[in-house]
């Protein structure tokens, strides 16, 4: 054997080893998935993120050991009894292993053939959603901006050439008028005029304040399109529902399933009353797909396979028992305000979002003062900054809040903590 042969043998050898190392990189780990259960459970310690890529990894459950301080032990938990602050809710553990089966498959809703179940399973959770909203069909995106974007792309496609909305709209609607080159104007609804060729955007749930503004309005809008990114689910509560009266009369609905539906990020819907002259607006087909491609995105993952899981596991009356007890925190949160003497309150809520403040104090030296357990945000409405609590947290502990900001003053007894 020569010098040449013997090399050649070697390298077919180490080509041999470094592809079954590949290979077995792909193989469950069962002792590994194991360990990230526990750590996923025990109280990670915050620590130090890698600062360089290494040259040669470390393996998984070292990996796992090492990342787990930094991203389980240094990220806000929403769950916590503090944490009163954003439109950001905890999670319900079945739609973690739903998350963690998507990401084992890795099915892009994009082909029929490369996720024919996950395809099914996002027809079948709008199938259930869409008819509490009043709509007969859409589909899931990432989150409600992208969901806008949809609805006024469809719009467009279907003669509107301006997009009105209120003054508290999300940002997203100016910026998807800006990117489909529609002329965007905001009104107060009192007197709108021009609606002729314009979609209009109302939104139910406004982020600064939750306010809900009137279903009925815009009735003479080319397209009518509402923004129930955060308050949508409401509509599912016996209780609540009728805060949304009016809402099926739209031709489009936003809604965000990472809110008020408990869902891990990116799940949002974007549904229509005639969702097949929208979806048929908005489709592109290529040499490459089967069947033609719906709405903005193309390769996606399959969101809709934790939404299902949790509405199997915990049915409409579970999410809906979630969403109610938000609501109550919210009005008990809000009651506790009113009554306490060194605390003002903006107003009622309307929608889970209580706008509040310590008198003396401006909302950002709260929000900075309180611990870090404590889940606070500030916001400005008509020039005013107000503390901004949202209860999108079915845990969270008001009177725990309100002790924070107020100090060691007593709470009063408010009829509503029952």
């Amino acid at each position: 054997m020569t010098d040449g042969d013997r090399h050649a043998g070697e390298d077919v050898r180490e080509g041999e080893a470094r592809s079954q190392s590949t290979a077995e990189a792909f193989r469950p780990d069962p002792a590994g998935l194991r360990r990230g259960v526990e750590l996923l459970t025990d109280r990670a310690v915050p620590g130090a993120l890698p600062v360089e890529m290494p040259e040669v990894g470390v393996g998984g459950v070292a990996a796992l050991e090492a990342l787990a301080g930094p991203v389980l032990g240094g990220a806000r938990s929403f769950g916590t009894p503090g944490f009163f602050a954003h439109m950001d809710p905890p999670t319900p553990w079945v739609s973690w292993v739903m998350a963690m089966w998507s990401a084992s498959l890795n099915q892009n809703l994009l082909h029929e053939d490369t996720a024919p179940v996950a395809r099914e399973i996002e027809r079948r959770v709008v199938g259930w959603l869409a008819p509490l909203l009043g709509m007969n069909g859409g589909h899931m995106v990432p989150g409600s901006t992208v969901a806008n974007l949809t609805a006024l792309w469809a719009a467009r496609e279907a003669g509107a050439s301006t997009v009105v909305a209120g003054p508290d709209a999300h940002i997203s609607v100016a910026k998807s008028a800006h990117i489909l080159g529609l002329h965007f104007r905001t009104t107060d609804w009192r007197d709108p005029g021009g609606l002729e060729s314009a979609v209009a955007v109302i939104t139910a749930g406004t982020t600064a304040s939750g306010d809900i503004e009137a279903l009925d309005a815009a009735s003479g809008a080319a397209w009518r399109h509402v923004d129930a990114a955060w308050s949508g689910p409401l509509r599912l509560s016996p209780r609540h529902s009728h805060l949304l009266d009016g809402i099926e009369n739209a031709d489009s609905v936003a809604v965000s399933a990472h809110k008020w539906l408990f869902q891990p990020k990116e799940s949002a819907l974007v549904l229509f009353r005639d969702p097949g002259s929208a979806h048929e607006s908005i489709s592109f087909g290529a040499s490459y797909l089967r069947s033609p491609n719906v709405g903005i995105l193309g390769s996606h993952g399959a969101s809709a396979v934790a939404l299902m899981a949790t509405l199997v596991a915990y049915g409409r009356t579970g999410v809906v028992a979630w969403i109610d007890r938000c609501m109550d925190l919210a009005n008990r949160l809000a009651g506790l305000v009113d009554d306490h003497p060194d605390l003002e309150l903006r107003s009622a809520p309307r929608s889970g979002i209580v706008c509040w403040r310590l008198r003396g104090e401006s909302p950002e030296e709260t929000v900075s003062r309180v611990a870090p357990e404590i889940g606070l945000s500030w916001t400005v409405i008509d020039g005013e900054r107000w503390v901004r609590s949202v209860a999108a947290n079915p845990m969270a502990d008001p009177e725990l809040v309100i002790s924070a900001v107020a100090g060691d003053k007593p709470l009063p007894s408010v009829s509503s903590q029952a």
